[in-house]
């Protein structure tokens, strides 16, 4: 049986927010693991054969802490596929975010003093490209969220903070390792009722994890057999 390793991380709290969509989802696939692919899909199961071993990583909402505290977890489980997740308050549904920019901006409520860099905005790292593109098939998994129903879009980027930070670190870091898959999924805030109105936002948690589910199935299916098809990034 051939064996995969794959981590998902979340954030541990968010100010003000008392369900945390990244944590939940990134804990419930890790200690639930996926359950079988739906029969109605016409696409056979790329779980089938193998042993998925999901680890759940914990980070803060810090530029100086979250990328050490993953990168030490890639680095002691060795995953193939990395996929962060983060909280998009604004968000009406799940952004899969193409792109992350070399860019910081700690004039939003840094943490603590080594949260503050020298300016507001500045490159995370100044010699490295102005942006990197996820390596995550955003094309087959848009696609397996409408066949769940699933409201989602593609997010030009995750924004200047923490977030982005860390997913920029994650694709700087998968470039001295080309075989890992990697991305970020932006998840809205958790709502238990999807109200009728088009000025609500979130999801309730349940379709929330359904979409974790979707993300890893589908980043699995592609890192078993790469198809340029389900690559969407422009």
């Amino acid at each position: 049986m051939d064996q995969l390793k794959l981590i998902v991380s979340g954030y541990d709290h968010y100010e003000g927010i008392d369900v945390n969509p990244s944590q939940i989802v990134a804990q419930t696939l890790a200690q639930a693991g996926l359950p079988p692919a739906d029969s109605s899909q016409e696409q056979d199961d790329p779980l089938e054969g193998l042993d998925l071993n999901i680890r759940a990583v914990s980070l803060p909402i810090s530029f100086g802490k979250a990328w050490p505290i993953l990168h030490e977890a890639i680095e002691d489980f060795q995953p193939n596929i990395v996929i962060s997740t983060g909280l998009k308050r604004t968000a009406r549904g799940v952004a899969m975010e193409r792109c992350a920019v070399n860019l910081k901006d700690a004039n939003q409520a840094a943490q603590s003093s080594e949260d503050r860099p020298a300016t507001h905005r500045e490159p995370i790292d100044p010699q490295g490209p102005a942006a990197y593109w996820t390596r995550l098939p955003l094309r087959a998994i848009l696609q397996a969220f409408a066949h769940h129903n699933i409201a989602a879009t593609l997010s030009s980027d995750a924004g200047t903070y923490v977030c982005n930070a860390v997913f920029y670190s994650l694709l700087n870091w998968t470039t001295d390792h080309p075989n890992v898959l990697a991305g970020f999924v932006s998840l809205p805030p958790v709502v238990e009722a999807k109200a009728n109105s088009t000025e609500n936002h979130g999801l309730p948690i349940a379709q929330q994890i359904q979409a974790g589910e979707d993300v890893v199935r589908e980043a699995v299916r592609y890192y078993r057999r790469p198809s340029s098809g389900d690559m969407l990034i422009a």
